[in-house]
């Protein structure tokens, strides 16, 4: 099933972009949202799985894939992020949903507990806590900025596989999808990312990391599946453990020998992922 592209507004009028396909009206839709410098397409797997049981709305951020580009670097900082969602929400008529979010997108989801808990009738975050490793904030400080404009695509492939080895794709053409849903062709004849790369300067002014506990903790009422690769350079084994003492009825899957992220279409991930989606009506 192809998904409608949905085009809504921001409130400063920033064009925002939307996948959406139909489903059971009657149940609760999925809300999904990517990580940063990835877009709505990451999840054509998982909404493949649940479209025609209910609506699955995978949003573009701002700066990302087929949203607008903005005019001030500030517009991208995290709580405008997180504001846009919250419009896309209303747009899209989407009082209640079950929010999937991976990586930046998880951590959209635990603001949403804060900003918005009547929105949240269930939560999914996949590989990312309340505190984020070290090693995943210079990981992506030094992917988001960078255009290296690809002459094609098996370029990409090589390059992406060199700076995000654990990533679990199962072979070369998944490699190879991957990197599709990455990079564009370009007027030039080259590829380049499908997000502004000013998104990397909007979040070195952010400073340092920020303690999310306290926002992880409003999630408590929420159910909630926490995915974890194994070996993420984002998401700690302690920090794990700190959020299943904070939140014991969290539900965790582990992904061995997985790095960040999960695509969520791995079997291991995916079943109990789609047990969990299907429980909530």
């Amino acid at each position: 099933m192809r998904p409608l592209v949905r085009q809504v507004r921001a409130r400063d009028g920033l064009a925002l972009s939307a996948l959406e396909w139909a489903g059971d009206e009657a149940r609760t839709p999925l809300l999904c949202l990517s990580g940063i410098c990835r877009t709505g397409w990451d999840y054509e797997g998982l909404a493949e799985r649940h479209a025609g049981k209910r609506r699955v709305v995978a949003l573009d951020y701002m700066g990302h894939g087929e949203s607008a580009r903005a005019a001030e670097v500030s517009r991208y900082r995290p709580e405008r992020a997180a504001a846009d969602v919250l419009d896309a929400c209303a747009a899209l008529h989407l009082p209640r949903a079950v929010v999937v979010g991976t990586s930046f997108g998880g951590i959209m989801a635990m603001i949403l507990a804060v900003l918005r808990p009547t929105l949240l009738r269930g939560a999914v975050l996949n590989d990312i806590g309340p505190r984020i490793d070290p090693r995943g904030v210079s990981l992506v400080g030094n992917f988001a900025g960078h255009d290296p404009g690809f002459r094609t695509i098996e370029e990409a492939v090589e390059y992406l596989r060199r700076v995000m080895p654990r990533i679990p794709l199962p072979d070369e053409a998944s490699w190879r999808h991957f990197a599709q849903l990455t990079y564009k062709p370009d007027e030039d004849g080259r590829l380049h990312p499908r997000w502004d790369t000013r998104i990397q300067q909007a979040m070195e002014a952010g400073g340092g990391t920020l303690d999310l506990g306290p926002v992880f903790r409003a999630m408590r009422p929420i159910p909630a599946m926490l995915v974890w690769g194994e070996e993420s350079e984002f998401l700690a084994a302690d920090t794990v453990r700190a959020m299943v003492r904070d939140k014991p009825d969290l539900e965790l899957v582990t992904l061995p020998g997985a790095g960040h992220a999960p695509t969520l279409n791995e079997p291991e991930i995916a079943r109990p992922l789609d047990r969990f989606l299907d429980s909530i009506r």
